[in-house]
């Protein structure tokens, strides 16, 4: 069944159902772009969301940063700013491969609609007009088919008056064969007029107009077919990313699940130990049988004797919840020689001294309990000093390791550099071509001070270690000592000289030297990835990627969804970060 066949004298309704479904593809495109614009402001706010509450840089070295329910956060942080660029991605592809692509097509139909309806138009203007000459010729026809009765009539009345010449009955018969032949003239226009007519007709009712509506109905079907397949690509776009989403929300899961309570507890510990023992009880004191000062030494305010408590705990504060007792044992003066007995009483108690009163009034002020404060006076922080005093036992050994760790890594950059300025040397001295040896001095000496200073320095952090019970274990390294000669020799920590040759000149000098500046060149990559996904990379900046090819990460995602890689071939570019699984180097 076609519209040509069934709908022949349907013009009208075709006419408006063929200019209905255009209006309802500028519709549906309408609401795909108004659903690209929601999709795109809803990426927007989850990135902000995501940027509100990321940490800054200089915030992610804070020692909450090592727990991971702060690592799990970030985790999450990061899995919605990859499930925004998916959103975003949703947005992109439902523009392309709807909006555009059903407006272009749009388009094409009505243009292809205008000239089908001005076909019609004009078929049915040629009918009208082979219609209006008919009508023409059948009035002419009529209207001399009258005349040639009346003008037949007249001559047989003129032929049988009596009175009537014969001139004036030969003259009235002319007239009437004349009128006669007009009018058979007229009507044989007429039966032609009518002929063509009926034939335009029979052209138009059966075989143009039945054409153009089978042609309308054939835009009508195709422009159903392509709405029905943007219909299937507003869910199609995004079950592709649903993949990529999925991932996006298990890491979220994960994350989770990585949140180790344990773990995060002995973080806690480690970071805030402070080595110190629980004080131990006071006790009493009964000045009704005489002052007897024999304190424990696990008494928390009144040890042995002052000196004791400052030999054993420097710059240590024991109370937890109280600010500082005005007069604390380590402020009052140790006990000194009593003086000279008295002759004339007699020798007087060690004990009480000159001023028995006195010396009980003292001994009373330094067994008053401190008045107990709050947790606020823990914030205020002491002087801070090189040797890390300041901080508890543990806090101390922990942040004296550290610094001794990096002043070992320093000064091995150093060693590294000193051979490396001995070897070039040795290189501008066998090939003066190369350079002057001369120009290297300044450096020499520079790195000559630089490591005496780290030894000192690693020396110095190395004793305090071992007072805070810690152990340093010194890198192996050589050092390059040079003399008024240029020439170098290799010693070893402890100033002995060591028996290893210079290299041979005749190595690849130039080669070794080709690789430094070529390392310098490239940034250092700081992890890897592995393609999920294949990625075409058509876009300026970015690169191509294979599903299951591994990359180099040479600048992690800035938060726009993108990190730059490099193949081995030394290729960098962009690819999206959603696309990949990235592991980045401790």
């Amino acid at each position: 069944m076609d519209w040509g066949t069934e709908l022949w004298d349907q013009y009208d309704i075709i006419e408006k159902h063929t200019q209905s479904g255009l209006e309802l593809v500028e519709k549906y495109v309408k609401f795909v772009k108004e659903r690209t614009e929601i999709e795109q402001n809803y990426a927007k706010q989850l990135r902000n969301l995501s940027k509100k509450y990321n940490p800054k840089r200089s915030s992610k070295d804070e020692p909450e940063c090592r727990l991971s329910c702060y690592q799990s956060f970030l985790d999450i942080l990061n899995e919605m700013n990859d499930y925004a660029g998916q959103r975003e991605l949703i947005a992109e592809n439902m523009m392309m491969s709807i909006c555009i692509d059903l407006t272009k097509y749009l388009q094409e139909l009505k243009q292809e609609r205008k000239t089908y309806l001005m076909e019609a138009k004009k078929a049915q203007q040629s009918l009208e007009s082979t219609y209006k000459q008919l009508d023409s010729s059948k009035k002419r026809f009529e209207r001399e088919w009258r005349e040639a009765e009346r003008a037949a009539q007249y001559a047989e009345k003129t032929d049988q008056d009596i009175n009537a010449t014969k001139a004036d009955v030969e003259k009235a018969k002319q007239q009437a064969h004349m009128r006669a032949h007009v009018a058979e003239e007229c009507k044989n226009d007429y039966a032609a007029q009518l002929q063509k007519f009926n034939k335009e007709q029979n052209q138009f009712y059966f075989s143009d107009m039945p054409l153009i509506f089978n042609k309308l109905q054939d835009l009508d079907e195709r422009r159903g077919r392509k709405l029905g397949q943007g219909y299937s690509l507003f869910s199609d776009t995004e079950k592709h990313v649903m993949p990529i989403i999925g991932k996006c929300l298990e890491g979220i899961t994960k994350a989770g699940t990585n949140v180790n309570e344990k773990n995060d507890t002995m973080v806690i510990i480690e970071q805030n130990k402070s080595g110190f023992e629980r004080p131990g009880d006071l006790e009493f004191e009964d000045y009704s049988q005489g002052i007897n000062r024999a304190s424990s030494d696990s008494s928390l305010g009144t040890p042995k004797g002052p000196m004791d408590l400052l030999a054993k705990n420097r710059n240590k504060n024991f109370w937890l919840f109280s600010k500082r007792s005005k007069l604390s044992p380590s402020t009052l003066p140790p006990f000194s020689t009593p003086p000279a007995p008295s002759p004339v009483n007699g020798p007087p108690s060690p004990k009480f001294g000159r001023d028995t009163l006195s010396y009980c009034l003292k001994e009373i002020n330094k067994t008053v309990k401190p008045r107990i404060s709050s947790f606020r006076t823990l914030r205020r922080s002491p002087t801070v000093t090189e040797d890390f005093a300041h901080l508890p036992p543990e806090q101390r050994r922990k942040r004296l390791q550290q610094k001794f760790d990096e002043l070992c890594k320093e000064l091995q950059k150093e060693v590294d550099q000193s051979e490396a300025l001995g070897k070039m040397k040795d290189v501008y001295e066998k090939n003066p071509q190369m350079g002057d040896p001369a120009s290297l001095a300044s450096q020499i000496n520079q790195t000559s001070q630089n490591i005496e200073r780290l030894r000192g320095e690693l020396s110095k952090y190395e004793a305090w270690l071992a007072e805070a019970g810690g152990r340093g274990e010194t890198l192996r390294y050589k050092t390059h000592a040079f003399n008024n000669n240029g020439a170098h020799e290799a010693h070893s920590p402890d100033g002995a000289h060591s028996d290893e040759s210079t290299p041979d000149a005749s190595q690849a000098i130039y080669a070794e030297f080709d690789d430094d500046f070529e390392d310098e060149e490239l940034t250092a990559p700081i992890g890897k990835c592995t393609a999920m996904y294949n990625f075409p990379g058509a876009s300026e900046g970015t690169i191509t990627m294979q599903e299951g090819e591994e990359l180099a990460v040479v600048e992690e995602d800035k938060g726009d969804g993108w990190t730059r890689v490099r193949r081995s071939n030394g290729d960098e570019g962009y690819i999206p970060t959603s696309y990949v699984t990235i592991s980045l180097d401790k």
